[in-house]
């Protein structure tokens, strides 16, 4: 391996490892980035000889191993085609997110890029999935793969907050921004600016039911706070080169609006912030993108300020 930036992907058997591989190809040539692969199968555990206890089962155990390998050198072929330096690793430990962290830590990629795919209820209900554990943890930035092809010019969307709602930093946003700009400007992409608020009038007409004889001005308030957010937001537009046509302000949950506005501008990534909230020696559960994950049906970049 050269001493160029690189990037490491997780590979999986039921994560779309082909399409996780092309999508590779196309971030490493835009980039010039190394690669290395690991294969990761949630479905065999470490291999190692103090789990078996025959020479049957020590046998079964490497017959694996020599499989794994020859996967993951198959899937690395058409990277090593293309001309770039790609190494190759399978991963033993359990559980794989511990194990996928402790690479991270010790090559520090530009990106980890992994598939993903719908998590169903009891995924969610118990947040015990890789991805979700490296969504909260991954100090680099994380690109999450669907199914379908990147044009050779996508479409970015840059989710922000500028209002800095849920106290969220507002360096986190210029973050945002910045890595879906070097994505668009090494590819010739488009980026939009999108930003969700919460809005008062279903609120504020139960208030009023509620709260008779006194009045809220709910119109008046909620004119207020649309145009006070959207001085930020054109703020942080203008102040990226954005212009008024690629930036979007929209009133309502974001884990509704953040999918429909992507499907129905066709984009091809979604660029989002994490945010670490650390309480009880975890992150704290059921951030916009954890809800937006499923629903998206585009690749997801999630990033965080540096720590």
């Amino acid at each position: 391996m050269s001493n160029k930036q690189q990037i490491l992907v997780i590979l999986e058997p039921d994560n779309h490892p082909l399409e996780v591989v092309e999508r590779t190809a196309w971030i490493a040539a835009q980039n010039g980035f190394d690669v290395t692969l690991l294969w990761c199968d949630p479905d065999v555990g470490p291999l190692g000889t103090h789990f078996f206890v025959s020479n049957e089962a020590r046998d079964i155990g490497e017959e694996i191993r020599v499989l794994q390998s020859q996967i993951i050198e198959d899937l690395a072929k058409p990277l090593k085609d293309k001309g770039l330096t790609v190494s190759t690793e399978v991963l033993e430990e359990r559980p794989i997110a511990e194990g996928v962290l402790q690479r991270v830590h010790d090559l520090k990629p530009a990106y980890l890029v992994k598939g993903t795919q719908y998590h169903d209820a009891a995924e969610r209900a118990i947040f015990v999935d890789t991805d979700w554990h490296l969504m909260r943890s991954c100090p680099c930035p994380l690109w999450l793969v669907k199914t379908g092809e990147m044009p050779d010019k996508p479409l970015i969307v840059a989710t922000v907050d500028p209002m800095h709602s849920h106290d969220k930093p507002a360096a986190l946003d210029q973050v945002i921004v910045d890595n879906a700009r070097r994505i668009a400007a090494s590819t010739e992409g488009e980026v939009h600016l999108l930003h969700t608020y919460h809005w008062l009038h279903g609120v504020g007409a139960a208030a009023n039911r509620t709260f008779k004889p006194i009045k809220i001005p709910v119109d008046e308030i909620t004119d207020r706070m649309r145009d006070e957010h959207r001085q930020k937001l054109d703020a942080l537009a203008a102040a990226n080169d954005i212009d008024a046509a690629h930036t979007h302000q929209l009133p309502g949950a974001a884990r509704e609006l953040i999918p429909a506005f992507v499907r129905s501008k066709e984009a091809n990534l979604v660029v989002m912030g994490a945010l670490a909230r650390w309480g009880l020696k975890r992150a704290v559960i059921g951030s916009t993108a954890e809800r937006v994950l499923d629903q998206l049906p585009c690749d997801i970049l999630l990033v965080r300020l540096a720590s």
